[in-house]
């Protein structure tokens, strides 16, 4: 890996590979738009916020981030240039933590837009100072300048990906207001938890809602076959598709069958699942996942 470049409370740039000239053309983008999963980061940007924020709000951060992502992406980049040392590219982890704004949203979007993809909204409703909104418009748009010129040098037969991780089960929560936490430990209430839909362990996400599939030619089908040999089942857009509302789609209908958009679930990444405390990746439990994709990426290159 190579030095890694910070914008503070924004966005951290790891490229590797070779060196090269800032703008030479990349084979593998990884960008992860909520690495933002540690209590500092969460804190440091409610200290920012002049608007009342509802109480202990930091439990619906540690339930809902996506923690994991990043500790996969980085041991996805780390075996493709062990394998295959000429790969040129860089890991971008967002810094903004995702509870006061989703960089992974398109912020045009209207509330119904929103929930008819079944996703949070760009910045919730509970931000409601007007210079707290002006902040997180001004962070959104600072990092699309950050990210989106990056994206631009993604080479013809390179690769993107977009990792998340999510909950291990869907609950029935409908809507991200003031009243988001209580709701929350309502749902996750010893004998209720259990009772929600358990997620797949890893969601491909490669279609639109008009079942367009716009991720890389049978890289879907490789990487199902290559986690079930470890026991694993992938399945596809069960969770969420590429809906017009997120960066992912974006991203996938800018460069299709280029893009690759998926969801691990996070109980399988992390040390144990405390949904209402910090999280922390397991490497042990990283290694494996990371095998598979690092693998499926190879061959698409071979």
């Amino acid at each position: 890996m190579l030095p890694t470049a910070r914008l503070p409370d924004l966005v951290e740039l790891t490229p590797f590979g070779p060196a090269a000239a800032p703008d030479a053309p990349l084979d593998l983008i990884i960008e992860v738009p909520h690495g933002a999963a540690g209590p500092d980061e969460f804190f440091a940007l409610a200290r920012r916020l002049r608007g009342a924020l509802p109480a202990r709000l930091e439990r619906f951060f540690y339930v809902n981030t996506d923690v994991g992502a990043y500790a996969l992406s980085l041991a996805i980049a780390e075996r493709v240039l062990a394998a295959r040392p000429q790969t040129r590219g860089l890991l971008a982890r967002a810094l903004v933590p995702r509870t006061f704004l989703d960089v992974n949203r398109l912020l045009s979007a209207s509330a119904e837009a929103y929930a008819s993809g079944g996703v949070t909204a760009g910045v919730p409703s509970f931000i409601t100072d007007p210079a707290d909104l002006q902040l997180l418009a001004g962070m959104y748009t600072a990092y699309r300048a950050a990210l989106d010129p990056i994206w631009a040098r993604l080479a013809p037969g390179g690769l993107g990906l977009t990792p998340h991780t999510y909950a291990p089960r869907t609950v029935g929560i409908s809507r991200v207001d003031e009243h988001i936490v209580e709701n929350l430990e309502a749902c996750y209430a010893p004998g209720v938890e259990e009772t929600w839909p358990l997620r797949p362990e890893v969601d491909l996400i490669t279609t639109t809602p008009e079942g367009l599939d716009l991720a890389p030619p049978g890289l879907a089908d490789d990487l199902t076959q290559r986690l079930a040999a470890l026991g694993r089942v992938a399945e596809r857009d069960r969770s969420y598709n590429l809906h017009p509302v997120t960066l992912g789609h974006f991203r996938s209908a800018a460069w299709p069958g280029q893009v690759f958009c998926f969801e691990v679930r996070r109980d399988l990444l992390v040390r144990a699942w405390t949904p209402f405390e910090p999280m922390e990746a397991d490497p042990e439990k990283v290694a494996p996942l990371a095998d598979a994709f690092a693998a499926a990426i190879l061959a698409r290159w071979a």
